[in-house]
């Protein structure tokens, strides 16, 4: 039966990425009709108590939501939805991006705990002041919602556009390409803001350069401003590393690189991690006739979150 829950809710399910916890939009008697439907008899209460045992959780209100919201948020989330089923049965792939929250690199506390000798805790810093000659790791993931596996790369230098789409462009050549070699498309699920923002002309202009290497159509759902906690990534792959590496300080990046690696979890999930040593300038500005020629196709439903890249015809190539 939680098979058949977690299959109703595939489309439905927020989560925190630090802690694990995971909601949905679906209320408990909602869940019990629709299983009853499918011939399955079980009261709301049940519900309740079997998504308790899927890690969901009640949430109280919180005063931070401003008063109007997104909108067509709920007819994107819909949208997206529908994109991402079309994009799986044709065997292409869709893939969930995102930043993990910067990480101080050093001998710092990090939240949670781990079974240590009673008496004998790790001993860190007291004061969780940036090491300048170690600086901050900036984790930035791609997670294949149709493979259940992840990628991570743990960057040095800043959160661009460039390092973001040279993530993904490491994905397809290590994980991607060899799952979907007959891939004709892909599919991007991102959020609004950062270096995957929509507004942000250079995240286009390298997702442009990305499709006429691969010689194939990159098209980029975003979800609505404020709702980032619904992007898969979150509670499918973010959440499973802050609980793997919680309690243990992340002392150099290679220790950061290995406890990503060693990500896993009941369902299967994969996780392959590397440094990207290199450098990523801050502040790189996009001239207009450099933005003006790539090739931008617009979505007929809000194409300032909906589009797609077209490789140029002088650069169609397959799977380099």
């Amino acid at each position: 039966m939680t098979a058949r829950i977690q299959d109703l809710l595939r489309d439905d399910v927020a989560g925190d990425p630090c802690t694990g916890v995971k909601w949905t939009r679906r209320t408990t008697t909602k869940i019990a009709d629709e299983l009853r439907q499918a011939s399955i008899l079980v009261s709301p209460r049940t519900v309740a108590r079997l998504l308790k045992d899927l890690d969901f959780s009640l949430r109280v209100n919180r005063k931070q939501i401003a008063r109007t919201s997104a909108p067509d948020r709920n007819e994107q989330f819909e949208y997206i939805s529908r994109r991402t089923r079309t994009f799986l049965r044709a065997g292409d792939p869709v893939i969930s991006v995102d930043t993990k929250k910067k990480e101080l690199v050093g001998n710092f506390k990090n939240g949670g705990r781990e079974l240590r000798p009673k008496g004998d805790p790790e001993k860190v810093l007291v004061h969780d002041f940036v090491n300048p000659e170690l600086g901050r790791a900036i984790p930035y993931g791609v997670y294949d919602i149709g493979n259940n596996s992840g990628w991570v790369s743990v960057g040095m230098d800043h959160d661009t556009s460039s390092f973001a789409v040279e993530t993904i462009r490491r994905w397809w050549r290590g994980m991607g390409s060899r799952l979907y070699s007959r891939a004709k498309r892909l599919l991007i699920t991102a959020d609004a803001g950062g270096s995957n923002g929509p507004k942000v002309r250079l995240w286009k202009v390298e997702l442009q350069k990305l499709a006429n290497e691969l010689g194939m159509e990159i098209s980029v759902c975003h979800f609505p401003p404020g709702t980032s906690k619904w992007n898969k990534i979150e509670h499918r792959l973010f959440s499973f590393i802050s609980m793997n590496w919680r309690g243990k300080p992340l002392t150099t990046y290679r220790v950061i690189v290995s406890l990503i690696a060693a990500t896993a979890n009941k369902a299967g999930l994969r996780v392959r991690a590397v440094l990207d040593a290199k450098a990523y300038p801050a502040g790189v500005k996009v001239a207009d006739e450099v933005f003006d020629s790539i090739n931008l196709k617009t979505g007929s439903f809000h194409g300032d979150w909906n589009y797609t890249l077209v490789p140029a015809k002088a650069s169609r190539r397959r799977n380099p």
